[in-house]
């Protein structure tokens, strides 16, 4: 501890000193050269010198222990000791980082957490497709394909679901903003489910304009429509009802919907659709739900900068929407060859 203080004093020491020899030097030539009072003067300095730098580490010695001694706890730099100007503004600065810490470990331990969580709930949902393979292949008869392609439907969907969360912590580096023509994608995520369709004796209507064109990431906003989609088919329990995309716009908006016929929403789960692993009431009906659908859908429009929007009336229907905000294209020259496409800071 003293040898720490020795050596951040150091530089104050050797001043002193040389302060001191500049004095004498100075009354040297000026003719006083009194060796007695050379002496007497260097021994005062000295003193003073010493009961300066004594008080000074009797102030710090509380800090220098601290900052000597082996932590057993983060929480140590909570501990206020200071009894000085600077050693007060280093623990103010230690407490900045430590709360820096703290919000970094809990994002961290509510990242991890939640992909805890959904893991386990959707090792728990794909055993059902497994277990339906497993029968039929255990039956004699004749495997139905379609309801080998159900199931693997279904598998795939759910390893989707995966993927997508996955990626989500690191979707600034997996995004890609570009013009998508949306009567075109939703058609395709339409056809890429049609078997979903079937098997549940639900139909699709496409009410879309052609050249429909929205600014946004097709990548991510097909996981989107294609959740959607998932969502409306699935608490659609009658048979021979209709999903509806349509689209309006509205001040410079373009509204893309989808709308179901299905049970509906009940109002206390309205506000909690969209929260992590929330299955809610509906959820418990099919008890294939894992609560993270409409999360990860609201997650992702919100990191795209477009506003997701759920309505309902339980028993008639549900309709989850998004808000494209139209962006304006400027002609560039003839040397370009690229459109670009802006987005604002806080899209990002």
């Amino acid at each position: 501890m003293f040898r720490l203080f020795m050596r951040e004093h150091l530089i104050f020491l050797i001043f002193q000193f040389l302060l001191v020899l500049f004095i004498m030097l100075l009354y040297w030539l000026d003719g006083f050269r009194n060796v007695d009072t050379a002496i007497y003067s260097i021994v005062i300095s000295s003193i003073l010198t010493i009961t300066f730098l004594g008080t000074l580490f009797v102030k710090k010695y509380s800090f220098y222990k601290k900052i000597l001694s082996v932590p057993t706890k983060i929480e140590v730099v909570l501990q206020k000791e200071a009894q000085s100007p600077e050693i007060k503004q280093v623990e103010l600065y230690l407490q900045h980082i430590y709360r820096l810490y703290q919000k970094e470990v809990q994002l961290l331990y509510a990242r991890q957490n939640r992909h805890l969580q959904f893991m386990n709930s959707w090792v728990h949902q794909m055993k059902t497709p497994i277990s339906v393979l497993e029968l039929m292949i255990q039956e004699k008869e004749v495997i139905d394909s379609l309801s080998v392609s159900e199931e693997t439907d279904r598998l795939k969907r759910g390893l989707e679901a995966v993927l997508m969360n996955a990626r989500l912590d690191t979707f600034e580096e997996d995004m890609q903003i570009e013009q998508v023509d949306l009567k075109q994608l939703v058609t395709q995520v339409v056809t890429e489910n049609k078997r979903l369709f079937i098997g549940n004796h639900v139909f699709p209507v496409i009410s879309i304009e052609e050249n429909c064109m929205i600014t946004t990431d097709r990548k991510w906003i097909h996981f989107v429509i294609a959740q959607f989609l998932t969502n409306a088919v699935k608490y659609t329990f009658e048979k021979n009802k209709k999903v509806y995309f349509e689209t309006t716009k509205k001040d410079h908006k373009i509204i893309f919907s989808v709308r179901d016929e299905g049970i509906g929403i009940p109002a206390s789960d309205i506000k909690r659709v969209t929260k992590a692993f929330f299955t809610g009431e509906n959820g418990r009906k099919t008890g294939e739900s894992t609560g993270m659908g409409l999360y990860l859908a609201q997650e992702i429009c919100n990191r795209l900068g477009h506003e997701m929007i759920i309505s309902t009336t339980v028993g008639e229907g549900t309709t989850v929407s998004i808000m494209f905000k139209q962006q304006e294209q400027e002609e560039r020259s003839e040397n370009d060859v690229d459109i670009i496409t802006g987005r604002s800071d806080e899209s990002l």
